[in-house]
C-alpha cells in the first residue's frame, strides 16, 4: 500500500456526452507487485518488505481505457520503469562466530596481523561497516580499523607480544552500521559480534638486557683492571642458548674500557682522568651463541668521580702593587683561588698567610670565607728607597678530601701615587710587568742584538776583503808562481773569465834573465822580445813563447821544468804523467820518442832498441 507514483490519462472525447471521456485505470504486466487506482491512477505496492537485494528493478504496465460510446471502450497503454531504493533495512553479519588467527612473535608494533569480515546486504553508505574490540582480554594489544575499499576489519598489534610470557589471546569484535534509519529501529540491533582467537607463534629472538640502560661510577686514577660493573643479557626463548658480550667499538674513547665476554663485567682498561674526561658513554652489544646474528644493544654511562689531587693556587694577577703614602688596613688586592680539580658543589678554599710572613708587620691576609681574601697594608707609608719590592707568601688550602694546599707567593711593588691613591710612577721593571719582561729578559734582549750587529759588521768586512783582486806580488820567474783563485772558470775557451794580467810577469819578461834551471857552456846573446799586449789571449802567449825557444839555437837540450796554464791539442806523446804508466819498464815502448825531431835523438836511442844503442857514439 505504499504510494509509488500517480498516471494520468486524457480522452478527447466529449466529456459532457455519456462515459466517451471517461477513463479506468488498470495493470496489465506488474502484479502482484504493485496495484493501481482504477479512478485516480494511483499505483501502490501490493507485496509488504519489496527488498531491493532480491529485485532492484520492476516494469508496469498499465492501461487506461474509456467507458464507452459508439465504437465501444477505446484504451492506450504506457509502461512504468520502477525501481526500489536501498535503506538501511539489514544489519552486518559475520559469516562464523570465531575467528582464529596465528601471529609471530616477532611482529612488529602497528603492523596488520589478520582481517575479519561481517556481511551487510545492503548498498552504498548503507553498508559502511564499523568495527570495535569488545573491551577485555584483547584491548590493550590490538586494535580493528575498517578498510574502506572492502569494508573488511583490519587487526593491528599494539604492543609486542612475546611468546614466552603469553601463547594466546581471546577477545570479541562487534560490527555495526555507521548510518542508522530510525525508520528500522523496530527491525532489531544493527550490529553483530564475533570472537577472535590469536595463537602466539614463537620465534628464535636476540637476548634481552635487564636494564635498557646501565649507570656505572669509578674514580679517577682506578688502576687498570679493575671491574667497575657488570650488564646481563638473557635468551627468552624456550631453547635458552648463552650470550657472549662486546663493545660497540666506535672511536677511541671506547678502548679505555673492556668487557668479559661471558660474564658481561665491564673493568678499566686505562688510568682515567676526571679532568680530561667526566663522562663516558658507549654501547654493549649481547649476541647468541647459537646464532650470532641475533643481536641486542644496551647503552652504558660510566661517570667518573674526581679525586682531590691538585692543590689551589692564586688566581692571576700574581703581582700588585702598594702606594708609598698607603695607610694601615688599606686593602691592595681582592684574590681567588683556582683548582684544577673539577670542584664539587660547595666547595670551599680558606686563606692564611704562611708562617715565616705572619711575624712581619708589612702586609697581612683577610679571608672573607667566600673564597676570596683581600690583601691588606699593615703599616703607615712605604718607601721605595728603602725597600723596592716585597714578597708575599700566601697559604691556599681546599675543602675536599684528602686536603690539599699550597703556598703562592705574590709580588708587591712599591709606587709613587697621587693623595687620591692613582699610581704616577713606577720603576721600568714595572711598566714591563703586564706584558710578562723583567730585566733580566730586556739586558738578554739587548745583548743579543749586539752579538748580530758585530756578525754582520765581520760579514761584510770578509765579503769586501774577497772581491779584491789576488794579483801575483812576487818578482820571481812566472813559471815559479803559483796563483790560487777562488772563482770557478767558464773552462779552456773562456779568456774573460780570470785576469791574463796574473799570468805574466812584465818585469821578468822585460829583463830577459838567462835561465836558471841548467848552466849553459856558453853565453847566448839575448834578444829583444817584443812586449805583450794586454788583450793578447793566454793560448797565443804560449805559442809565441814556444817558437822562440823552437827556434833559438843556443837553447840547450836538457829537460827543464816549464808550467803552463793551458793545455794544448794534439800532443803526439799524450799525457807525461806516471799515472797510467805501465808497471814495469820493460813494458814500456819508447819508439815514439824517434817521432819528435833531432832536439829529442839522443833521448830517444837511451829509450829505445838495446842493439840500436851505443854509448861510444853518445857526444
Amino acid at each position: 500500500g505504499a504510494y509509488v507514483l500517480q498516471v494520468k490519462a486524457t480522452d478527447a472525447d466529449d466529456p459532457t456526452y455519456g462515459n466517451s471521456a471517461r477513463v479506468v485505470y488498470s495493470i496489465l504486466q506488474g502484479q502482484p507487485y504493485f496495484s493501481i487506482d482504477p479512478k485516480t491512477g494511483v499505483i501502490r505496492t501490493a507485496l509488504p518488505n519489496m527488498d531491493r537485494e532480491v529485485k532492484e528493478q520492476y516494469q508496469v504496465l498499465i492501461q487506461a481505457k474509456d467507458m464507452g460510446g459508439q465504437l465501444g471502450g477505446l484504451a492506450g497503454t504506457t509502461t512504468v520503469n520502477i525501481t526500489l531504493t536501498d535503506v538501511n533495512d539489514n544489519p552486518p553479519r559475520f559469516p562464523k562466530s570465531i575467528f582464529h588467527l596465528k601471529v609471530p612473535e616477532s611482529s612488529h608494533v602497528g603492523s596488520a596481523i589478520g582481517r575479519i569480515r561481517a556481511v551487510d546486504p545492503d548498498f552504498g553508505k548503507n553498508a559502511e561497516i564499523e568495527y570495535n574490540i569488545v573491551p577485555g582480554d584483547g584491548g590493550n594489544l590490538f586494535d580493528i580499523t575498517t578498510d574502506e575499499n572492502t569494508q573488511e576489519g583490519v587487526i593491528k598489534l599494539k604492543k609486542p607480544l612475546d611468546f614466552e610470557t603469553k601463547k594466546a589471546y581471546t577477545f570479541k569484535v562487534e560490527a555495526s552500521n555507521l548510518h542508522l534509519d530510525h525508520r528500522f529501529h523496530s527491525v532489531g540491533p544493527f550490529k553483530d559480534t564475533a570472537t577472535v582467537k590469536i595463537n602466539v607463534l614463537d620465534m628464535d629472538e636476540p637476548p634481552v638486557f635487564s636494564k635498557p640502560v646501565y649507570t656505572m661510577e669509578v674514580y679517577e686514577d682506578t688502576p687498570v683492571g679493575t671491574i667497575i660493573g657488570a650488564v646481563t643479557a638473557q635468551d627468552l626463548d624456550a631453547g635458552s642458548s648463552s650470550v657472549r658480550y662486546f663493545i660497540d667499538w666506535k672511536n677511541d674513547v671506547d678502548s679505555y674500557f673492556t668487557i668479559d665476554a661471558t660474564e658481561g663485567t665491564i673493568a678499566t682498561n686505562e688510568l682515567l682522568d676526571r679532568e680530561s674526561t667526566a663522562q663516558y658513554n658507549f654501547s654493549i652489544i649481547a649476541s647468541k651463541v647459537s646464532n650470532p646474528l641475533l643481536t641486542s644493544k644496551v647503552n652504558v654511562i660510566i661517570n667518573v668521580l674526581d679525586v682531590n689531587e691538585f692543590p689551589p693556587e692564586i688566581s692571576v694577577p700574581y703581582e700588585t702593587s702598594v702606594c708609598e703614602n698607603a695607610k694601615p688596613g688599606q686593602v691592595i688586592q681582592t684574590v681567588t683561588a683556582a683548582d684544577k680539580d673539577l670542584s664539587p658543589a660547595g666547595q670551599k678554599f680558606s686563606f692564611r698567610l704562611s708562617a715565616e710572613a705572619s711575624n712581619k708587620p708589612n702586609f697581612t691576609v683577610h679571608d672573607y670565607r667566600n673564597n676570596t681574601a683581600g690583601i691588606e697594608t699593615r703599616r703607615n707609608g712605604y718607601s721605595r728607597r728603602q725597600q723596592e719590592l716585597y714578597f708575599l707568601p700566601v697559604v691556599i688550602e681546599d675543602s675536599s678530601y684528602p686536603v690539599q694546599s699550597s703556598t703562592n707567593t705574590m709580588t708587591i711593588r712599591v709606587c709613587r701615587c697621587d693623595p687620591d691613591g692613582t699610581i704616577l710612577s713606577c720603576n721600568v721593571e714595572a711598566i714591563f710587568l703586564p706584558v710578562g719582561l723583567s730585566t733580566g729578559a730586556l739586558i738578554a734582549i739587548l745583548l743579543c742584538i749586539v752579538i748580530l750587529l758585530v756578525i754582520v759588521v765581520l760579514y761584510v768586512a770578509l765579503r769586501r776583503q774577497k772581491k779584491k783582486n789576488t794579483l801575483m806580488t812576487s818578482k820571481e820567474d812566472i813559471r815559479d808562481n803559483v796563483i790560487h783563485y777562488d772563482d770557478e772558470g767558464g773552462g779552456e775557451e773562456d779568456t774573460q773569465a780570470f785576469d791574463i794580467g796574473a799570468l805574466r810577469n812584465p818585469k821578468v819578461i822585460e829583463d830577459n834573465k838567462i835561465r836558471r834551471d841548467i848552466k849553459p857552456d856558453t853565453l847566448r846573446f839575448l834578444r829583444h822580445r817584443p812586449p805583450v799586449e794586454d788583450n793578447t789571449d793566454i793560448k797565443d802567449f804560449i805559442n809565441q813563447r814556444l817558437q822562440e825557444n823552437d827556434v833559438d839555437p843556443t837553447a840547450p837540450p836538457y829537460d827543464s821544468l816549464a808550467t803552463y796554464a793551458y793545455e794544448g791539442n794534439g800532443s803526439v806523446a799524450e799525457s807525461l804523467s806516471s799515472i797510467d804508466s805501465l808497471t814495469t819498464e820493460a813494458d814500456q815502448d819508447y819508439d815514439y820518442l824517434s817521432d819528435w825531431g833531432p832536439r829529442f835523438k839522443i833521448l830517444a836511442d837511451m829509450f829505445g832498441e838495446e842493439e840500436s844503442y851505443n854509448p861510444d857514439k853518445v857526444t
